[in-house]
Formats: structure tokens, sequence, C-alpha cells
């Protein structure tokens, strides 16, 4: 299924569901960041998804990290929370979301990473290399959110 993110776009169509869901920044040992190239729309992005009926939202992040990488992770921090409404994520069957997540930090305590059928690339990338790499800017502003290591959390 086809997914096209909108921004602050004027043209992007209006939401028909409200999703809840959350993400990781995972790191390794040697402050790497976990990223997926997603295979509904070709870019790079952080380990996430909705949350299921009978989750919280750290363990929303646990699942999701496992589904999307392979890799068992524990929450370690909350990066922050995003809510912007501008934010529309439109569906090739017809859903046009709004998304409210929110953003843990992680760290690798086991499993093996492996493609899932949601991307097409995992790697750890190095802070240094994240403006090179084709993501959504409400991707970038959870990691440049990340790396500025914020006193207090940004909730837009």
């Amino acid at each position: 299924m086809a997914r096209t993110e909108y921004h602050d776009d004027p043209n992007a169509p209006k939401p028909n569901s409200l999703v809840v869901g959350a993400s990781a920044v995972v790191t390794d040992d040697q402050g790497r960041i976990l990223l997926q190239r997603r295979r509904d729309n070709d870019l790079w992005a952080l380990p996430g998804g909705g949350m299921d009926m009978g989750d919280s939202l750290p363990g929303t992040a646990v699942r999701e990290v496992k589904e999307e990488t392979g890799l068992d992770v524990e929450i370690t921090g909350l990066v922050d929370t995003y809510t912007d409404p501008r934010h529309v994520i439109a569906y090739s069957d017809g859903e046009v979301r709004r998304q409210f997540n929110v953003c843990f930090t992680a760290r690798v305590i086991g499993g093996s990473l492996a493609i899932s059928d949601e991307s097409t690339e995992l790697c750890f990338v190095g802070p240094g290399e994240l403006d090179a790499l084709p993501m959504h800017n409400t991707q970038r502003l959870r990691l440049t959110h990340y790396l500025e290591q914020r006193e207090r959390p940004y909730l837009g």
C-alpha cells in the first residue's frame, strides 16, 4: 500500500482517522541511530507504528521495533510528543490519517537485524550522515530533537 505524507499543505486531503502511535530512536554502542527505508514511500524513518488496544505507548514502540527490525529493545527515555494537525498521511486504500506519535529512546537488548515487509533497508546511521538521507521533515524533526538532548519536551 502506498503512503503520501503532507505537512502544512493546503492541498492535503482531509483526515478521516486519528491514530495513536509510537516510534523509537534506537541507538547502538557507537551512538548511531537505527533507521529503516520504508517500502510504502521509499523514505528513511524511525521504526514505529500504531498502538493496539492492548498496548501501552512504550509497549507499542518495543513491539514495532521488533516487527520492523527484528531487534528487541528496552525503552530508556522520551524524546517528545508529536500531534501537529498539519501533518497528514494518506494511504492508497483511502485512509487519510492524523497521527499522535510519542517518540521514545531505546537500546538494543537482543534479536537480530532483519528486514520486514514494511522496509527495504535497515541500518545504523551516524548523526553526521542524517542530512544526506531522504526523509519526511516530521521524521527529521524527531531526530533533531533527539540530538539536541532537550531539557524540556516538545509538546507539538
